[in-house]
């Protein structure tokens, strides 16, 4: 795939790119408030919600087309470019009808092919950079076939925004970031932008730094942020919104390392990471080999494959010698959950050769 830069006229082309903007766009005088002071910290791309999916109906879901005309205006008065989302073709025609600049397909409408199909045959023709989130469930397959739509409707400036993904575990995030999605995504379209989404990651105002500058370590390449020039007043999502003041301080923080140079003690480090890895395969395979007999010891035995008890002492005795080994527990799980899933399909494949 050839795709085009996302870059409008008059922006650097220095990382990271900055949207910037709130949640959603409440009132004219807000608008434009926030759009002065964003302006003042150099930000040049405004972001707001102006059509706001929520869970249940009866929140606030958005001022709809009027507010539009705000954005326009904001535009007029302090020459930034406008960003808004959409999730139906309604949205797409209003949105180009008062000349929006960029547009966003959201985690939800992401997760919807036949919407997506909808905006990427409306969007058909129209040449502006079109930014799709991950859908809202961690689905790789249905994050790329949201790009396949809008490619082979003509659309080449196209982006990608990491919001992270939904879940029902307490976690300090609101969504996961799980990072090793956008990082195959970014292995398999090399030249594709990644924008990560650090208010909605978070979910709280003062996760927004560290998930910034985990996002620019991973080589991401702009930054979307929730910004309100009174957030704790904002009428959705005000726990990760910042003002135009705090963005300011985040974005002088944040530091962008060098990815081009190299050095010959990282090459080292790299291929004893290359020798590990080989180890820990050659670790699995025998791991494999045992998880082998013992389904042959079951079959044998007529025992189920699933041991509930054993399975549950060992993840949790696991993972507290992970944590004990200064890793996370939660990676330890994930990891012997991966290799507990593998074990019993090698079971169910001595089962299935028996019957045979």
């Amino acid at each position: 795939m050839n795709f085009e830069s996302i870059l409008l006229p008059g922006i650097d082309e220095k990382r990271p790119l900055v949207i910037a903007g709130p949640c959603s766009a409440e009132t004219e005088e807000q608008v434009m408030t926030t759009a002065k002071e964003l302006a003042a910290n150099g930000v040049k791309i405004y972001r707001a919600g102006v059509w706001k999916p929520r869970t249940k109906p009866g929140g606030f879901e958005g001022v709809g087309s009027p507010a539009l005309k705000w954005m326009m205006q904001a535009e007029k008065e302090t020459g930034m470019y406008m960003a808004t989302e959409v999730a139906t073709e309604r949205h797409v025609y209003e949105a180009l009808k008062y000349g929006i600049d960029m547009l966003w397909i959201g985690a939800r409408t992401a997760a919807n092919p036949f919407a997506v199909q909808e905006i990427a045959d409306t969007l058909k023709g129209v040449d502006i950079p079109i930014l799709i989130k991950n859908p809202v469930n961690p689905d790789l397959e249905l994050w790329i076939g949201a790009i396949e739509r809008l490619y082979n409707a003509g659309i080449k400036k196209l982006g990608l925004i990491h919001r992270g993904f939904s879940t029902t575990d307490k976690t300090i995030y609101r969504n996961l970031p799980q990072w090793h999605i956008p990082i195959e995504l970014k292995r398999r379209f090399p030249t594709l932008p990644i924008i990560c989404d650090p208010s909605h990651i978070g979910g709280r105002r003062d996760l927004i730094q560290t998930i910034s500058q985990q996002a620019m370590d991973l080589n991401f390449y702009g930054l979307i942020i929730e910004s309100h020039c009174s957030p704790d007043e904002a009428w959705s999502d005000k726990d990760q919104q910042i003002t135009p003041a705090k963005l300011r301080d985040i974005l002088e923080a944040i530091v962008i390392r060098d990815t081009v140079q190299t050095t010959e003690d990282l090459s080292v480090l790299r291929s004893q990471i290359d020798e590990l890895d080989n180890e820990l395969l050659q670790l699995l395979a025998k791991r494999m080999r045992v998880s082998r007999e013992i389904g042959h010891y079951k079959l044998e035995h007529d025992m189920p494959i699933l041991q509930t008890q054993r399975y549950d002492h060992i993840l949790n005795d696991r993972a507290a010698q992970g944590e004990r080994m200064d890793m996370s527990g939660d990676f330890v799980k994930q990891v012997l959950e991966a290799i507990h899933s593998e074990s019993v399909r090698q079971q169910f494949e001595v089962m299935e050769k028996n019957k045979k």
